[in-house]
C-alpha cells in the first residue's frame, strides 16, 4: 500500500504587535503637537540681542546687519550665520555670537584698532583704523593723543589703506612722537610720505619702507638736534640748524 503523506503543519506566525504600534503613533503625534505648540510660544523667539565691544560702529548698525530681530525665531539663524554676516563690516576684526536659551542673543565684537586719526572735510575727527576704515570718532570716547594725524589725504587712495596696515605694525611706543603724515608722492617713489614728529623732526620716507625705518628714526630722534631726517634707500640726517653756524655763512658777510 501507498504511504499516505502527512500534510506539513504551517507555522503558528506571530501577530503583529499592534499595540506597540498605536503607542508609537501616539508617542510621534505627541511629540509633533509639543513642537508646534512650542514654536507658537515666547519661549521660541528671539527675546533679547545683546551687542558689546563696539567703539565706533553704532549698535543700531551692528544689529541690522546681523540680521536678527527680537520676536523672530531663536532657531531661525545660526551663530556662523550671524558672524558671517557681520565681518562683512570692514570695521570688525572679530565677532563671537553665543545663544543663551531661552531667548537671549549676546554678540561680542572687536574691532580693528585705530592706528592714526584725521579731519574729515566738515571739520569732524575720524579715526582710521588698521583695516584702513575711516570712522567718525564719537563725542562720547577719548581720543588716543599718542596716535598720528593723516592730513591732505584723498579718501579713495589707496596708500591711505596701505598705511594703515603698516602703522598696525609698529609697536605704539615708537609711533608716539609722529604727529602728521601727508603724501609726497614723486616719479621715483609714488608712495613716499612726509612725516612730522612732536619732538621737531622732518621726515622723509615711504608706506613701503615704513615698519623696517621706523627704529633707525627713533634713535635719531633720541640722540640728535632737531632736523631732517631721509629714509630711502639710504638714511641721513641733517639737523636744521648745524653745529658750527659760522661754516654756512656766505663768504666776507659779518656775524
Amino acid at each position: 500500500m501507498p504511504k499516505s503523506q502527512i500534510p506539513v503543519l504551517k507555522k503558528n506566525r506571530p501577530k503583529r504587535n499592534t499595540s506597540r504600534k498605536i503607542v508609537f503613533i501616539l508617542l510621534l503625534l505627541f511629540i509633533v503637537l509639543l513642537a508646534v505648540l512650542f514654536f507658537r510660544s515666547s519661549m521660541s523667539r528671539i527675546s533679547a540681542i545683546e551687542i558689546t565691544g563696539n567703539v565706533y560702529t553704532t549698535t543700531s548698525e551692528l544689529l541690522e546687519k546681523s540680521g536678527l530681530k527680537e520676536g523672530e525665531q531663536f532657531f531661525g539663524t545660526t551663530s556662523a550665520d550671524v558672524i558671517e554676516r557681520l565681518k562683512t563690516i570692514k570695521a570688525i576684526s572679530t565677532v563671537t555670537v553665543d545663544k543663551q536659551f531661552p531667548g537671549t542673543i549676546l554678540i561680542k565684537v572687536q574691532e580693528y584698532p585705530t592706528v592714526a586719526y584725521e579731519l574729515g572735510s566738515d571739520g569732524t575727527l575720524k579715526a582710521i583704523l588698521a583695516s584702513g576704515t575711516s570712522l567718525t570718532v564719537p563725542a562720547t570716547i577719548g581720543v588716543a593723543v599718542e596716535k598720528p594725524i593723516l592730513t591732505q589725504w584723498k579718501a579713495d587712495d589707496p596708500l591711505k589703506a596701505k598705511l594703515s596696515e603698516e602703522l598696525a605694525k609698529i609697536p605704539n611706543e615708537l609711533t608716539t612722537d609722529i604727529s602728521e603724515i601727508i603724501p609726497n608722492p614723486t616719479p621715483s617713489f609714488p608712495d613716499q610720505i612726509r612725516m612730522y614728529t612732536k619732538s621737531q623732526f622732518e621726515v622723509i620716507t615711504t608706506v613701503s619702507l615704513l615698519s623696517d625705518k621706523v627704529e633707525y628714526l627713533n634713535q635719531v630722534i633720541e640722540t640728535e638736534r632737531p632736523g631732517k631726517i631721509t629714509m630711502l634707500e639710504a638714511d641721513t640726517y641733517v639737523p636744521f640748524i648745524p653745529d658750527n653756524p659760522e661754516e654756512d655763512a656766505e663768504p666776507g658777510a659779518t656775524p
